[in-house]
């Protein structure tokens, strides 16, 4: 049976100055459910910290990437008073944040260290912040909680310690007051610094949830929920007020940023709803992703995510051979990617994997494609975005319209669908998809 807490998240644009954090705050105030908060980096800090793991920076290109992640935390800084336990431990932290960054060979676990800084010292000003509006708060240091293994850069939690830890230490303080976490970061067994991969903190907020049998989870961040597709793109683009976790699952997986892919995870295990809104507009209502399923059938909005890679395979002796699949699969498990859409044919099997351009480390790295070329010819195809229409049973002929004729339109690269009745997915070259996004929500969604 689920607790009476809720977990509230909030993102690095809603703790990116003072204001927005003094707003996040009063949403807390108003909410005494709300335990246990998750916070990110604030706005701009981890692209920083992403440029500071690159091992070919000169000692003054990291002097520049310091002083600009100290001077976005001293704007909010001279508009606080810190208390003695704050003070102490946001110098500490900043201290060792400067001598790590300066570091200019840092391995894979400094790197982890460097990228986890931002959520490290945002969340002392939050807990600060907490306190101004007269809450109980105090901080909590997310390594002593999440539990993950030691695949820096992209670790795995691990459920069964994370809960365990949280029984541990969360227990007792959970009644009394607000507890200040990070999201995204972690600690493997060894102690060391570990992260979830960028974005990870909504993932984190429902690893939390879930360790603490939450009754629900509240993202907050700078939209007013999950809309049919990115309101930048489409002015008539809406919000979705209810959507199922299958619906939000596919929708985090194929590029609505609002809302990290993991996050559904936790919560579709624990059966514990998510909620998302605006820390600007918390009054405006928002999204909320529970376990039953949607009412409405059909397609009920279009995301992209761009920066795709299409990886073929191409084999003869794949032609009436067991065992070419799980040989491929194995090499890209040993070096942790994950694989979004797949086709085959009968000598050939095509990949779509993610290549997020501000990630830490390649996605697809030289050593697994020269592994997979002693068996097979291999071919990588960049620049490329994937397009998904996602809602619940979709089917090739719907009642109103036939959606081959509204794709025949476009140069499609690859097109995949069967595999779930809550998605269509193609790929198309990066420099046309924000187009095909607007016909297709005009055709389908704005009617």
């Amino acid at each position: 049976m689920n607790s009476s807490y809720v977990v509230a998240k909030f993102g690095g644009t809603s703790v990116a100055d003072f204001e927005s954090m003094k707003r996040c705050a009063q949403i807390i105030k108003n909410n005494s459910q709300v335990r246990l908060v998750a916070v990110s980096a604030s706005a701009g800090v981890t692209n920083h910290l992403v440029s500071l793991c690159q091992n070919d920076l000169k000692l003054t290109q990291r002097n520049e990437h310091i002083e600009q992640v100290c001077n976005i935390q001293n704007s909010i800084l001279k508009k606080l008073s810190l208390d003695k336990d704050i003070a102490d431990g946001f110098n500490q932290t900043l201290n060792k944040f400067k001598n790590l960054a300066r570091n200019i060979d840092p391995t894979e676990k400094e790197k982890d260290s460097l990228l986890s800084f931002g959520e490290r010292l945002s969340s002392y000003l939050f807990t600060q912040v907490l306190r101004g509006v007269d809450i109980d708060a105090v901080r909590l240091d997310a390594r002593n909680v999440l539990k993950t293994d030691s695949k820096f850069g992209k670790a795995t939690p691990n459920i069964c310690a994370t809960k365990k830890a949280a029984s541990a230490n969360l227990t007792t303080l959970l009644s009394t007051k607000v507890l200040v976490t990070q999201g995204f970061i972690g600690s493997d067994q060894q102690g060391n610094t570990t992260t979830l991969g960028r974005g990870g903190s909504d993932y984190s907020a429902a690893l939390f949830a879930e360790a603490i049998d939450a009754s629900a989870i509240h993202i907050w961040t700078d939209v007013v929920g999950i809309f049919s597709t990115d309101p930048r793109l489409c002015s008539k683009a809406t919000p979705i007020a209810k959507l199922s976790f299958d619906e939000a699952a596919e929708m985090a997986t194929f590029g609505a940023k609002v809302l990290h892919p993991a996050t559904i995870l936790p919560a579709s295990r624990a059966g514990i709803p998510v909620f998302v809104g605006s820390s600007r507009a918390p009054d405006e209502g928002g999204t909320w992703i529970e376990k039953s399923q949607t009412r409405h059938s059909g397609i009920r909005a279009v995301t992209q995510r761009k920066n795709q890679i299409l990886l073929t395979l191409k084999s003869p002796e794949m032609l009436l051979a067991s065992g070419f699949l799980a040989k491929v699969f194995t090499i890209l498990a040993q070096y942790n990617i994950s694989v979004d859409l797949v086709t085959t044919s009968e000598i050939s099997v095509a990949l779509t994997l993610d290549n997020a351009p501000n990630a830490s480390r390649p996605e697809l790295e030289q050593e697994c494609l020269d592994l997979l070329s002693e068996f097979c010819h291999v071919s990588v195809e960049n620049n490329l975005t994937l397009i998904a229409l996602i809602g619940s049973q979709i089917q090739l002929q719907q009642e109103e319209i036939n959606l081959m004729h509204v794709l025949a339109d476009f140069n499609i690269r690859m097109i995949c669908h069967g595999a779930s009745k809550h998605n269509l997915c193609f790929l198309v070259e990066q420099s046309n998809s924000d187009h095909i996004v607007q016909s297709i929500h005009s055709r389908l969604l704005e009617a």
